[in-house]
């Protein structure tokens, strides 16, 4: 069956239907990894979005479940140039086709994706139409087009309640997984996990190091979380225009004057810099993939980061007196982390829980884990 896509501009693709049969609105991105879609499809992160994949043929290894990110997926459609059906792999629980028709996300295939990739990369991140109706006009959606905005999709992928993991409990989801072997530093200490959006591996990078961790829905008071006493907080990636957190953004910023150690990824590192006066804007068409390039500032060292995100902190308008740039993007110089002043706080843009990859950032966790350590040997002191 034919299907459309119809960018807000007017600029029309023909291809060829993938997954449900459901015509949707949303925001057009693109992602440059070459694998890891399963990750990519199930990041809560992309809620609110159509995720265009710049690697030409999708689907060869099938999707393992225990690969998934979180316990669905959800963006809201997919766009490939190629679709494999018949993929090879010994860990393969169904074809992306399959995937696709179980969680009812409709896409479309068969498109010069290239060609998509470098209209946005020109004209900035479009809304747009996927559908199958081969008689729609322009005229009659585009309004509709312009008007969708991802809106509140935090609260739609935040936990609905408050959940205890135990390290002492902890099985790795993927046998000789990347941290299997991690040494359990964080053993004894609790983590409070605000979330916004939280990745799985999140979670796991936190367990794997020893750490009990609970997770908080993204509407839970700073009150409450303060008083389970944990040793440190991590806010998690998540969807969506930072600046319509408003009532989180007022609680985390009441974290931040706890004293707490905190660790902050993605959409936790904007929301701390809008809670302590700082601003976000939005690029033009975001950063999305596996091979993105940070440099740490204090070292001059250069890591290559997964990345998901379409906001970005204003390093022009931080006061120096309270954050401190740690990490610049070398492709465009725009703000990859934050070290505030005279706190045990630091915040990252990129996702140093990355699976399944690059992990060259992933010593993030263990430097959170050594702050929360030295901070209770000074008796919860910073």
């Amino acid at each position: 069956m034919k299907a459309f896509l119809i960018l807000e501009d007017g600029t029309k693709f023909e291809g060829k239907h993938i997954g449900a049969d459901k015509d949707v609105v949303s925001e057009i991105v693109f992602n440059t990894s070459m694998a890891g879609y399963t990750e990519v499809f199930t990041d809560p992160s992309y809620a609110g979005q159509a995720v265009c994949m710049t690697y030409p043929l999708i689907g060869n290894y099938g999707v393992c479940l225990e690969d998934m990110e979180s316990e669905r997926i959800w963006l809201d459609a997919v766009i490939v140039r190629e679709l494999c059906r018949v993929p090879s792999n010994f860990r393969c629980d169904m074809s992306l086709s399959d995937f696709l028709e179980k969680y009812e996300i409709p896409g479309i295939e068969g498109i010069d994706t290239r060609a998509l990739v470098r209209l946005l990369r020109d004209k900035g991140t479009m809304n747009g139409l996927i559908t199958t109706n081969e008689n729609i006009s322009f005229d009659s959606v585009k309004e509709k087009i312009k008007a969708y905005t991802t809106g509140d999709v935090v609260s739609k992928v935040s936990c609905k309640e408050k959940k205890l993991y135990k390290a002492s409990e902890y099985e790795p989801r993927i046998e000789n997984g990347p941290y299997r072997n991690i040494e359990q530093n964080g053993k004894g200490l609790k983590v409070a996990l605000l979330d916004v959006g939280a990745k799985q591996n999140i979670i796991e990078s936190l367990l794997q190091r020893g750490c009990d961790v609970t997770v908080y829905p993204y509407n839970t008071t700073a009150e409450e979380i303060l008083a389970a006493d944990p040793d440190g907080i991590m806010l998690s990636n998540g969807p969506g225009d930072p600046k319509d957190c408003g009532d989180v953004i007022k609680e985390v910023k009441k974290l931040y004057d706890s004293g707490k150690t905190i660790f902050a990824i993605c959409l936790g590192h904007q929301l701390m810099g809008l809670a302590t006066g700082a601003d976000t804007h939005k690029l033009k068409y975001g950063h999305r993939g596996g091979n993105h390039p940070v440099k740490d500032l204090e070292t001059g060292r250069v890591f290559i980061s997964s990345q998901n995100h379409g906001y970005v902190v204003d390093v022009d308008k931080l006061d120096e007196n309270i954050a401190v740039p740690a990490f610049t993007n070398v492709n465009d110089g725009t703000n990859e982390g934050l070290k505030y002043t005279g706190k045990n706080i630091f915040t990252v843009q990129f996702h140093p829980e990355a699976c399944p990859g690059p992990q060259d950032t992933s010593f993030l966790f263990d430097r959170f884990i050594n702050m929360m350590l030295e901070a209770k040997k000074n008796g919860g002191k910073n």
